[in-house]
């Protein structure tokens, strides 16, 4: 049996500093073993990051995000990549989460520095299948990827960089 993990503010404002100095703007800290039957995260996600639109469908899994410091945008997509829903998570908020069936497209945008999100969805760990990647959403690294993610923040207000 393991000693307990304490969550603290603290190391959610390292954990966010240390995403920050990433190329990505996004880091991630494991609360979990790979093959666990579930998986929970921190995921510290700056503005200028963005998790690409995707599913989880090949496997199907649901997903719970709650957002524990700062702001997220959610964002629900149909199909063909039209926006259905978007819909802003603040710590400090009326909405601070969302529960996402398997198969529902969504993408998760910064909305605020220091934003950090707790996650948990069934394990064990699956790199997810071409399916399950949106087509209609540029990869990471795409030059495209930077006016996506821009496109995706101003769904919840204008874009102050």
């Amino acid at each position: 049996m393991r000693n307990p993990v304490w969550l603290t503010k603290h190391g959610l404002g390292a954990l966010s500093m240390q995403a920050a100095a990433t190329a990505r703007r996004r880091l991630n800290r494991n609360l979990h073993e790979m093959g666990d039957p579930v998986h929970r995260l921190l995921n510290a996600i700056e503005p200028g990051s963005w998790v690409r639109p995707h599913r989880h469908l090949d496997p199907p899994r649901s997903e719970t995000v709650v957002v524990v410091a700062g702001a997220l945008g959610v964002v629900l997509f149909d199909d063909s990549g039209s926006v259905q829903e978007a819909v802003k998570l603040e710590a400090a908020g009326e909405i601070l989460g969302a529960d996402l069936d398997a198969g529902t497209w969504h993408g998760l945008v910064a909305l605020a520095p220091g934003t950090v999100f707790f996650e948990t969805k069934p394990g064990p760990y699956f790199a997810p299948a071409p399916s399950d990647r949106a087509p209609w959403a540029p990869a990471e690294g795409d030059p495209a990827a930077v006016a996506a993610e821009w496109a995706m923040r101003e769904l919840f207000g204008p874009v102050r960089d």
